[in-house]
């Protein structure tokens, strides 16, 4: 019996497979042709977010996202740049009318990656998350033809509990870097050392810090899920991450809020069974 074979995936999609796994999973379940331009989505949000690593000097990174702005200019203009990503992104443009507004937000949301601090406050961590969160929903459900006001609400506190939810999971990486987004105000009431939480990794008043950001996700993560009667069940997949958030946020939990601990971490067939009951039961 033959077998027939999965068919070559684009650029953009191996890009979100082996960068952005939890997207990739996610967009799985859309049909072919809006999978492609999701997939053209999230691999645009990966070449912005990794600007940061990708160079020494912050200077470089502006002119990179400074790149990226002049080729979404270009997209708008039906003159895209040649490049594999920006192409794949100008047919899923065209193709769903997607809005400009939101690529323009989440480039100049990443222009605080750059700067090295931390944010201030909780809100303004929280602003960040909707920056380089909500952009992303919004564009999903658009291709998947959910556009209206209701919508848009949903995807902003989906979105904005996706990246909480990834920043808490990211503090082990960018520990690495010495960089830190916890926010500075609830990490000196805390007494957080970050010097050493950069030297030596978990610190005693790493959780605290984390279970306040957590909370904060939680929140927007629920007030998501009661908007779920006004996201059409086609849009689904663009809501699917809130499955994963959900998922990932008991876990931090469970691991006392240290994002160090290796069940923060670890991803796991138990994300595919959640999507798929998500998706039977149509929520997220």
């Amino acid at each position: 019996m033959k077998t027939e074979a999965l068919p070559e995936l684009s650029h953009c999609a191996d890009q979100v497979r082996r960068f952005d796994n939890d997207r990739f999973l996610c967009m799985l379940f859309a049909p072919p042709a809006e999978r492609d331009a999701m997939a053209a989505i999230y691999a645009f949000n990966l070449e912005i977010a990794r600007v940061r690593e990708s160079v020494r000097e912050p200077m470089l990174g502006r002119i990179r996202l400074q790149w990226w702005r002049d080729a979404v200019s270009g997209i708008f203009a039906g003159k895209p740049q040649r490049e594999p990503v920006a192409v794949a992104l100008a047919e899923a443009v065209d193709r769903f009318g997607l809005g400009r507004v939101h690529f323009d937000r989440l480039i100049d949301t990443r222009e605080f990656d750059l700067e090295d601090r931390p944010p201030a406050t909780l809100d303004d961590l929280a602003g960040y998350a909707e920056g380089t969160g909500a952009p992303l929903v919004k564009l999903a459900a658009e291709v998947m033809g959910a556009r209206d006001d209701d919508v848009s609400r949903a995807a902003e506190d989906l979105g904005i509990a996706w990246a909480l939810t990834g920043l808490i999971r990211a503090v082990p990486f960018h520990a690495r870097a010495r960089r830190l987004y916890l926010p500075a105000a609830v990490s000196r009431k805390a007494g957080l050392d970050v010097l050493a939480m950069f030297e030596r990794g978990s610190v005693p008043a790493l959780p605290a810090v984390v279970e306040v950001v957590a909370e904060r996700a939680r929140q927007h993560l629920a007030s998501a899920r009661r908007a779920g009667p006004v996201v059409p069940p086609r849009a689904l997949p663009a809501f699917l991450p809130g499955t994963l958030a959900g998922l990932y946020l008991k876990r931090i939990a469970a691991a006392g809020y240290d994002p160090f601990q290796a069940r923060v971490q670890a991803a796991g067939a138990s994300r595919l069974i959640a999507l798929l009951v998500s998706r039977l039961r149509r929520r997220y």
